[in-house]
């Protein structure tokens, strides 16, 4: 996996060439939650100027009911499916590879929590999947019907909790532990009997932060064959959002269970006004003022040459640097997602 470690200060020109033939996947990223409002969406042509080949737009977080989430997949397929030529949304690996022989940005959907199943919807997960969403999370910092957040007393995965893996396994979508209690996700772990992801989550033995994960869970999330994907917000890389530091989690996590888990989960948000007024006034769901009291920065898509140049220098091989790069989340779509699906 390793190279011996590079004294050069700069690996752009090898990160560059890297990226331009490495699939690239970054698993989360956050467009304003606004149905009417399409007005960032353009700003996907700079994610694919970046070399990104694969991005995952949010639909929905916390507390947000199923209506909330169902407008949101509405609202991105209408805007994406009017500039096909630019993007597809991707339901498998095929799509994925379609969509990059094709020069388009390969699109899919994310859930973060399963609050919209509240009340035994279980009819949405199949729902969900067809609209695009490849991968959806426990629980968004707090309960719900399914188990707990990782700022909750964890009581751990609930029968019901149970029934939803299941039906995610069924209809093929990733199960997610980012933002999950640690208890609840060693659970959750447990009963799936297949890769279980954490899609943008960072290791808590660089930073102790309370949506960083520890060690142990690092080591049942590659157990599983799973992947952990490095957050780029500054409040998680213990402070300020640098290249140095994300590095730093790379580095620590592949140590301990291998490059081939770790993937890219940026958790960039597009609307900088629209995350400060959820910090502001979700205080239930976000909790933690003293990661929030400074202002938010954040690693975006072109920068992402420039954590591969940092990784160069560390020693990190072109096999290794792939795998991180894409090459880990598209293993587990191989293994998790239908080989077809039909949209709804």
């Amino acid at each position: 996996m390793r190279q011996k470690r590079s004294d050069r200060p700069s690996n752009i020109n090898q990160a560059q060439e890297l990226m331009r033939t490495s699939l690239v996947w970054d698993n989360h990223a956050c467009m304003p939650l606004r149905p009417d409002d399409a007005s960032f969406l353009p700003q996907l042509q700079d994610v694919r100027a970046a070399g990104i080949d694969v991005i995952s737009l949010n639909a929905g977080f916390g507390p947000s009911g199923p209506d909330e989430h169902l407008a949101m997949l509405d609202s991105f397929t209408e805007w994406l499916d009017a500039r096909a030529d630019d993007y597809r949304i991707v339901l498998t690996v095929d799509d994925i590879q379609d969509a990059r022989r094709d020069g388009k940005l390969a699109v899919l959907f994310d859930v973060e929590g399963m609050a919209p199943l509240n009340g035994g919807r279980l009819d949405l997960v199949e729902d969900f999947r067809r609209r695009g969403v490849g991968w959806m999370l426990i629980a968004y910092n707090r309960q719900n019907d399914a188990g707990f957040g990782c700022y909750d007393e964890d009581g751990g995965l609930t029968g019901f909790g149970r029934e939803v893996i299941a039906e995610m396994k069924r209809v093929g979508m990733m199960i997610c532990c980012s933002h999950t209690g640690f208890r609840t996700a060693r659970e959750v772990i447990e009963t799936a009997g297949a890769p279980v992801i954490f899609s943008h989550s960072n290791a808590s033995a660089v930073d102790p932060h309370e949506r960083n994960i520890p060690d142990w869970l690092i080591d049942l999330c590659a157990e599983s064959g799973g992947v952990i994907g490095v957050n780029g917000i500054g409040a998680f890389l213990g402070g300020t959002a640098s290249v140095t530091r994300l590095a730093d989690h790379v580095e620590h996590i592949a140590a301990r269970v291998g490059a081939e888990h770790v993937g890219l989960g940026l958790d960039f948000v597009f609307d900088l006004a629209e995350l400060e007024a959820f910090l502001a006034t979700m205080r239930e769901t976000f909790p933690d003022d003293a990661s929030f009291r400074m202002p938010v920065t954040m690693i975006h898509d072109q920068q992402i040459t420039e954590l591969v140049a940092e990784l160069i220098g560390r020693g990190f091989d072109t096999p290794s640097l792939k795998l991180i790069l894409g090459g880990n989340w598209m293993r587990v779509a191989s293994q998790v997602w239908p080989t077809r699906l039909t949209r709804t």
